[in-house]
């Protein structure tokens, strides 16, 4: 009897062993297939909690103005040439703003690049707030802004530390979220504010992107990344090349396989600018948006560093597999 119960152990211990090796070889497959410098979801929390921390990036408010001396000298930390494109703008409200719009360049001299964007700026209220008390407070905009500008800085680090092989820009949209609420007008132009302004001027008049990726949204728990309309209808190849590399190296559970309808995000007005542009939004049909969208519960507590990582390692491993074209 001791010998069998030996036997079955020593049988188990070698089928655990070969599950071991397995699995050791796999996350080697894994590891190969990147190409792209590991991105660190910590370091992305962090940058999304510095944001947070000004208080809500609002227009024309003292924590606004802050938050952009820190993502300016952020850029400059990384090596990157870097820019603010600044315009009077004014709000469906009737209020007067000077956008800002940051803009960060690595190897500014290749002539093949990626541009990869998010919005800045925080909602001055959060008008969908369960709580009708609620709706007219500021709340913190951790996801719906911060958490786009954390997985671009988080790139911007990494990219210093090992360029690709193609020039990357990275544009910081601001006074994007200020829209009116059931905005009817043609393409919903009280929204998007800064990359509305930045498509009809260029920060280089003859400015050229292999294509870009808008973020959006990219922080939430459970996040669900739906094919919206007019990435597919503008930039088909972009948006299958993206979601592939992203079931491809282990996160198919965020970029689904799932159409979805018609979004205006700042993704339309590079697309008008003549770039390919393509949105990672928390949105699907089904679901709507991000449950805690323009609401008090918006806040670090609900940041996922599970999606920072799906999202920053995806896009980095987008950038670093691609070649020039010229």
């Amino acid at each position: 009897m001791n010998r069998k119960i030996l036997a079955v152990a020593v049988i188990i211990s070698f089928l655990f062993s070969c599950q071991s090796k397995q699995t050791t070889e796999t996350a080697e497959v894994v590891a190969i297939k990147l190409v792209s410098p590991t991105f660190d979801a910590d370091s992305a929390f962090a940058y999304t909690k510095a944001q947070v921390d000004f208080g809500p990036r609002i227009p024309s408010t003292p924590a606004h103005l802050k938050t952009a001396q820190y993502l300016v000298e952020k850029f400059k930390s990384f090596g990157a040439a870097v820019t603010v494109q600044e315009a009077p703008a004014k709000t469906y409200d009737g209020k007067s703003h000077t956008l800002k719009n940051i803009i960060a360049s690595f190897s500014p001299d290749k002539k093949d690049r990626v541009l990869i964007t998010a919005h800045w700026d925080a909602r001055p209220f959060s008008d969908q707030d369960p709580d009708v008390n609620m709706k007219d407070k500021t709340f913190d905009a951790a996801n719906d802004g911060a958490s786009g500008v954390a997985v671009i800085l988080e790139m911007a680090r990494q990219i210093q530390q090992k360029s690709p092989n193609v020039g990357v820009d990275f544009i910081l949209w601001d006074i994007e979220d200020y829209g009116k609420s059931n905005d009817e007008s043609e393409n919903e132009k009280t929204w998007c504010i800064g990359s509305q302004y930045w498509a009809k001027n260029k920060h280089k008049a003859d400015y050229k992107a292999l294509y870009a990726i808008n973020l959006d949204m990219v922080g939430g728990g459970n996040a669900q990344f739906a094919q919206d309309e007019v990435s597919r209808k503008y930039a088909p190849n972009i948006v299958q090349k993206v979601w592939a590399i992203g079931n491809e190296i282990g996160y198919g559970a965020y970029f689904i396989n799932v159409i979805s309808g018609s979004i205006i995000d700042d993704h339309f007005w590079m697309n008008q600018a003549g770039i390919p542009s393509i949105d990672i939004i928390h949105y699907t049909d089904a679901s709507g948006f991000y449950m805690n969208w323009h609401t008090q519960l918006d806040n670090l507590n609900n940041i996922d560093k599970n999606t920072l990582k799906a999202v920053g390692q995806t896009v980095l491993e987008t950038i670093y597999r691609e070649q020039p074209v010229n």
